[in-house]
């Protein structure tokens, strides 16, 4: 009995090269960073557009837009202006906690006006992003949401007066 053999895929097709599937590892090359960097400037820019600068097939820079998002090094996001969105107020908040930091920061970060939570090192705890409609949300945010927390022991408010610079080009340095 004569078998046949099966076919054998192109290596081309069987075989992805390194450079498009990128680093499995947490550490990012030099064309995850360029990717990163596109993106940055346009989130909606087209694949094979940046295949094209990159020097990758369409399909690779799009698995490693993948692994970037899956691994969470990476999130693309529509960026909006809270004023033009009716929100009047944005304000840093500091925050000192007699406890569990952790506990406190995971309440406020639980708070939907807050949109940036960090625990700190220094003279506050946690520091805090929040945005509000106008100043009476801004007094119920504070008063009602997070000085009322277990923990939270005192809040200083930082009014942003106005916003000189925003950018979210650093992560492709």
């Amino acid at each position: 009995m004569t078998g046949t053999k099966p076919r054998r895929q192109s290596s081309k097709n069987a075989v992805r090269s390194n450079a498009e599937l990128g680093s499995a590892s947490n550490v990012l090359d030099a064309i995850d960073r360029q990717i990163i960097g596109f993106l940055q400037h346009d989130g909606r820019r087209p694949y094979g557009a940046i295949a094209d600068e990159v020097g990758l097939s369409e399909a690779g820079v799009r698995r490693r837009v993948q692994r970037l998002r899956d691994s969470g090094v990476m999130q693309i996001v529509a960026i909006t202006d809270p004023l033009q969105l009716g929100y009047g107020r944005e304000a840093l908040i500091g925050i000192r906690v007699h406890g569990d930091v952790r506990l406190v920061a995971d309440k406020i970060a639980a708070i939907d006006e807050a949109n940036y939570v960090v625990m700190t090192a220094g003279s506050f705890d946690i520091i805090a992003e929040v945005i509000a409609v106008d100043d009476n949300a801004l007094v119920h945010l504070l008063n009602d949401s997070i000085r009322s927390i277990p923990g939270v022991t005192e809040v200083e408010t930082f009014l942003y007066l106005k916003l000189s610079k925003q950018t979210y080009a650093w992560g492709t340095k």
